[in-house]
This record gives C-alpha cells, sequence and structure tokens, in this order.
C-alpha cells in the first residue's frame, strides 16, 4: 500500500517527462496525503504528453456523490485489469506520477517510526485516472498501482507503488493495452530506504526534513 509520497524534484519534472508546454507554479511537496490535490502526467490525442492537477483518491464515474464513499488511492496491479472500477480506466487513462519516494511504517500501533523509500534511479509511480462529471461539478481523480513488495521494501511492508522508469514512461502513456511487464517489483538494488522523523505522520508537516535520515537505535537497516 502506499498512503504517503512525495512531489519536490519540481525543476526535473518538464525534462525528464518531455513535456513541451510551461510548467505552472508548483510546490514542493514532502508529504502528500490522500485527498490531496496532485500534479500529474498524462497523454492525450489532443494536447500529447502533459501535467493536470488531480485529486489523490479515484472516484469511479458511476458514484453519485463524490465526497462520500470510496476513494480509492492504490489499485493492485494484479487485479486491475478486471476490476470494474479500473479496469476502463487501466486501458484508456493511464498516468504517470512524479515522486521522489514514499513512507511506509514499522512497529506496533501507537508506536510506529516512518520510514522513507526512493528509487536510486528517476522513475515515477504507475496510476490510473478517472472523470467524475455531474450537473454539479468536474472531478479528475486518480490512483496508484501497487505490486508484491521487491525484497528491501519487504522488510517493511508487504506491497509497494508500481515504479515506471524513464525508458519506459512512453510505453505506459501510449495507446492500447499495458505491458503487463512494467507492473513487476522494482529490482533490489536500485531501491534504498531510511527511518525518518515521527513528524511526518501529521499531514500538514511539509518541511524538507520529512525526509532527512535519522537515527533509530535497533532498526533494520
Amino acid at each position: 500500500m502506499c498512503a504517503r509520497f512525495t512531489q519536490f524534484g519540481i525543476r526535473q519534472i518538464q525534462e525528464n517527462f518531455g513535456l513541451t508546454a510551461p510548467l505552472p507554479d508548483l510546490t514542493p511537496l514532502y508529504n502528500i496525503a490522500p485527498n490531496a490535490a496532485v500534479p500529474v502526467v498524462v497523454r492525450t490525442a489532443e494536447q500529447g504528453r502533459h501535467l493536470r492537477l488531480m485529486r489523490w483518491g479515484l472516484v469511479p464515474p458511476w458514484q453519485d456523490d463524490h465526497t462520500t464513499g470510496v476513494r480509492m488511492i492504490n489499485a493492485r496491479s494484479e487485479t486491475v485489469a478486471e476490476k470494474p472500477s479500473f479496469r476502463t480506466a487501466y486501458k484508456r487513462r493511464r498516468c504517470l506520477v512524479p515522486t521522489d519516494g514514499f513512507f511506509e511504517w514499522t512497529g506496533d500501533k501507537g508506536d510506529k517510526q516512518p520510514w522513507f523509500i526512493r528509487s536510486r534511479k528517476y522513475a515515477a509511480f504507475a496510476g490510473i485516472w478517472e472523470i467524475w462529471e455531474r450537473a454539479e461539478g468536474y472531478l479528475e481523480t486518480f490512483s496508484i498501482l501497487t505490486t508484491a513488495a521487491n525484497g528491501v521494501v519487504g522488510q517493511l511492508h508487504d506491497r509497494m507503488p508500481v515504479w515506471i522508469f524513464e525508458r519506459d514512461f512512453g510505453a505506459w502513456l501510449g495507446p492500447g493495452e499495458a505491458n503487463p511487464a512494467l507492473l513487476a517489483p522494482a529490482p533490489d538494488e536500485l531501491t534504498e530506504c531510511w527511518p525518518v522523523t515521527r513528524a511526518m505522520g501529521n499531514p500538514r508537516f511539509q518541511d524538507p526534513s520529512a525526509v532527512v535520515p535519522i537515527e533509530v537505535p535497533g532498526t533494520l537497516f
């Protein structure tokens, strides 16, 4: 599962994703929580590859009220092609979520330690997005795909986000069926993690120190 992530490498987005349109003013985000408005990269026939602001937590188009009910922040890669909530988006509306890493927790309830996990090689999260439209409004939302954890993340949690590496950006955003090989866990050698401040447990904590390594006695690494 991925329930918190970061997006602070703003200057890299335009170059690494091959965006031609000028970027809007973006704020570095060190602690993104569900329901936040997040810039994601999509490709459409009309505009090509570009950046759009979407809410994290996919709302199915048939849901009557976007303010209540299920908001799906993650979609399991193993079943995304079959689940009614996801299958149309997986086929027609895939996206890339720029990120510099994500967080997981270890420990018992009330004494949990957050960890920051990142790719050693530039990558984005594999995402899918959906359109919710009614007379009272229009909303675009997205979900992050997850897969089985690799050896590094597996010491913290049994799931991890799907990382799409730069060489595969075009393949993921392209029309038609997605290549299932892109949904595999990231290699262990490209994954690193470390413990960070417990202050980031509060989603209002938006500070660069959220990703700075700290020393914790008896930790896993």
